[in-house]
Formats: C-alpha cells, structure tokens, sequence
C-alpha cells in the first residue's frame, strides 16, 4: 500500500468558527425549537435556558481546548478519549461520535426536505416527494463534501452570514420598536427559569448546540492548530450561545412575557416569521422562509464533514477498513471516507421513506432526539478523559485548565443529561416504549465500538504464536 499524504488544508480560525456554527444551524433553532421551547418549555425565561447550557459549555471547553493542544486528529473525541481512557473506551466513543453525527444529519435531512418541499409549493411549483428533494440535497452536499475543506467552508461561511444576519436585523428592529411589555429583565429571573419546565428548555437548548465540539475534527487541515483550535473553540460556544441568548429574548420582547407563552402555543411555527412581518414586513419574513433552507443545508454539509473526518481516522488506525484513510491526490480530502458517508446517509433515509415514515414527525423528531442523548454521553466520557489524561501527564500543570474546569464542566454536562433524560419523551414527542428503544441504541453504539476493539486484541493475540512460528 502506497503511503498516503494525509488531510491537507489551511483552515483558520474563522474557517473553522464557520463550521462549527452552521452545523449548530442558528435561524432553524431560532425559527424552529425556540417556539417550541417557549410553548412547553419555561416560557419567557427561556433565553436564560440558552445561557445557562453555554455557561456549562464555555467551561467545559477550558479542558477540551487545553487537550487540543496535545491531541490533534481528526476523530477528535475518539481520539480524545483513546488517550485519556485507552483504546477500548475510545473505540466506544467513536461509536458515540458516529452514531450523533449519523442521527442528526438524517434528521436534518427529513426538515430540510420538507421544508423545500413547502417553498416550492408557496412559489406555485410542483408536489415533488419530500424524499426525492432530500436525495437532491444529499448529492449536493455530497459533491461538496468530496472537494477540498476550503471550498465547504466558504460555502458554509457565506450561508451563515446571511443566516445571522437577518436575525440580526430583526432582534434589532425588535430592540428599537420595542414590545408590549417592554425590555423586561425577566426572562433572567432565575424563579422564572425554574417555573413550569425548565428541563424541556434545556434539552432544546443542548440539541441547538450539537457540533460544537467539532473544532477539533479540523486540526490537520488548520493553520497551527495549537493556537486555531483553542480559539476556535471559545469563540464557537460564545458565539453561538450569546446568538441564541440575544435573539430568543428579542421574541420575548417582541410579544411581551405574559403573551409569549400563549402566542407560541397558538402558532408555533410561524412565531417568529409573524414577528418578521410585523417588524420588518411579508418580504423580510420570506426571506427568512428561504435562510432557514440555506441554514439547514449549511449543517447537512457541517455534519456530513465531521462523519467523513471520523471514518477517516477510523481508517487510518487500522479500526475501518484501509480504504477510508485515502486523501485525494488534488483536493487533499478524506474523498473515499466522504463517498462512504454519503451512501450510508442514502440508506438511513431509504428505509425511512419504505417505512412509509413522516420526514419531520419522526425522521426529523426521533433522530434529533437520540443524537442529543447520544453527544451528551459523549462529552461525558470526553471530560473523564481529559480528566484522566492530565491527571496522568506533566505536559500542562495548568489547573484550573486541567483539573478544575474540566471537572466542573463534566458535572453540569451530568446535570443537564439528568434534565434531558427526565425530559425525552416530551423530546420526541413519543411513546414511554419508543423512548426506550431509542435509548437503547445510546449504549449499543458504545459497546458496539468496545466489541470491535475486544475483537482486534483477541485477533492479535492469537495471532502471535504464529508469528513467533515463522
């Protein structure tokens, strides 16, 4: 086998920060879960939800950030945990990892599509099925996802200016008009925050957040990665936290706190493209209509590069087939780890759409929901093994960056798990039975990876009297 040259690029910072945030999708968390969470969530304190789980985040990233520095590979969190925890645990975590990423992306396909679907009707186009319109999604991102890293991240980084951007301009026309009850301070009344259901405004929040954590993915194909990936880092889980905090409060103002609660119940999905019209007028809120497309597509393309990145280094140490770890020759992208991506996305989907599935009912709803059970546990593990690892090395004697932060980061990530979990059936909108199975997937992933790592040691053990043999 010829030596391959590895993944190349030259990514900065704010390539990276682009990557990051569009797979967080801003405008489809804000246009999206934010009505849902203030109708079933803990009404107009649900901007200090938002806080709250970046607050967590920002801390946990202390440790993330300082371990970046040490570790730089593109299975990030499975190579994380394989240095903290060893091979066997690590394997498990890349399980995880696979699994998040796997299950959020067709989830995202299944809005996507439909929400496609519903614009080319609103323009007087034809029904076309919701699936084929995904299948035309999954080849565009797939032709995207097989070039260089530079030409998905100008895609993306275009998309998301445009995304922040008209939220922007409508938190600010909110801010300057003004609404029925004024700035009021209570959506950071930590009464308030506690009232009616703060744990389904949490686990809303921390599904928002998904791909944070994915900074570390692009360490070899960043300019000095010591320094881009930290900074990357921090200013991702700010950004994004004080996007969702600003705007979702800016709603709050725009119908008043004791209206908000009732107006998102009586029209959950046009909430915040009504206040559109009536900020900014129809135009503006068919603009937004057309982001929000432009926002999903910008995290199928996030997401399907961190799965590519994965399998990548899955391939590389001999986990995965060889194959996965080829780059090509001009683009320096991991293309045969891309092409595979894109044909596992092709058959998820497909057995949705024979299953005769609803694309947002339950593609969208019972994906979002695992993949958020399922990055929780991996961060979990992550901070036990940034934890471990400093714990065992002398290579950073920082400690509020190796042992503090990284500590209490881990504890409120557990806490917020605790939240989610009491929560998730309200998540998925589902049955006690169907969020027990879907449950169930979270740790078949993990030990489904341990079972592969089992598997290489006993093959190599076996293996070596007949070495010695010869």
């Amino acid at each position: 086998m010829s030596e391959r040259p590895g993944l190349r690029g030259s990514i900065g910072v704010a390539g990276i920060v682009f990557m990051v945030v569009a797979a967080a999708a801003p405008l489809t968390s804000i246009g999206g879960a934010l009505p849902v969470m203030l109708a079933i969530g803990n009404g107009p304190a649900v901007p200090l939800a938002y806080a709250v789980v970046s607050l967590v985040l920002v801390v946990f990233s202390v440790g993330y950030a300082a371990m970046s520095r040490h570790v730089v590979d593109a299975g990030a969190f499975y190579a994380y945990v394989t240095r903290g925890l060893g091979t066997t645990p690590g394997l498990g975590a890349a399980g995880l990892a696979l699994l998040t990423y796997t299950a959020i992306q067709a989830a995202i396909y299944g809005l996507a599509a439909t929400t496609l679907q519903d614009l080319i009707e609103h323009y007087g186009g034809p029904d076309v099925p919701w699936w084929a319109l995904a299948a035309l999604l999954v080849a565009i991102v797939g032709v995207l996802g097989y070039r260089s890293i530079e030409v998905g991240a100008t895609v993306l980084g275009v998309m998301l200016v445009l995304e922040i951007g008209v939220v922007a301009v409508l938190s600010t026309a909110i801010l300057v008009q003004g609404g029925p009850g004024g700035y009021s301070p209570v959506s950071f009344n930590p009464a308030a925050f506690l009232s009616s259901a703060p744990g389904v405004a949490v686990m809303f929040a921390v599904a928002s957040f998904i791909g944070f954590e994915a900074t570390a993915i692009y360490g070899e194909e960043a300019r000095n990665s010591r320094r881009t990936i930290p900074i990357a880092t921090y200013v991702a889980v700010l950004l994004i936290g004080a996007f969702y905090t600003l705007a979702s409060w800016t709603i709050v103002v725009a119908y008043g706190p004791a209206q908000i609660g009732a107006a998102a119940n009586a029209d959950t999905a046009g909430l915040v493209f009504n206040a559109a019209t009536r900020y900014l007028g129809p135009a503006y809120a068919d603009v937004m209509t057309v982001l929000l497309l432009t926002s999903l597509f910008a995290a199928l393309l996030a997401f399907h590069n961190a799965i590519a990145r994965y399998l990548y280094a899955l391939g590389r140490n001999g986990i995965a087939p060889g194959r996965l770890a080829a780059t090509h020759t001009r683009h320096g992208s991991p293309h045969i780890a891309s092409l595979t991506q894109t044909t596992a996305t092709v058959i998820i989907l497909a057995v949705f759409v024979l299953a005769g599935a609803d694309p947002v009912l339950n593609l969208f709803t019972w994906m979002s929901g695992l993949a958020t059970i399922s990055v929780l546990a991996l961060i979990l593990l992550t901070g036990l093994a940034i934890l471990v690892f400093f714990a065992r090395s002398t290579v950073d004697t920082r400690w509020w960056n190796t042992r503090i932060a990284p500590a209490l980061g881990t504890l409120g990530v557990l806490a917020i798990t605790v939240l989610v979990l009491t929560n998730f059936t309200t998540l998925i909108s589902g049955s006690p039975t169907l969020a027990a199975v879907l449950l169930s997937v979270v740790p078949l992933a993990f030990l489904g990876g341990v079972g592969v790592s089992l598997g290489r040691k006993r093959h190599r053990t076996e293996a070596e009297p007949t070495d010695v043999a010869h």
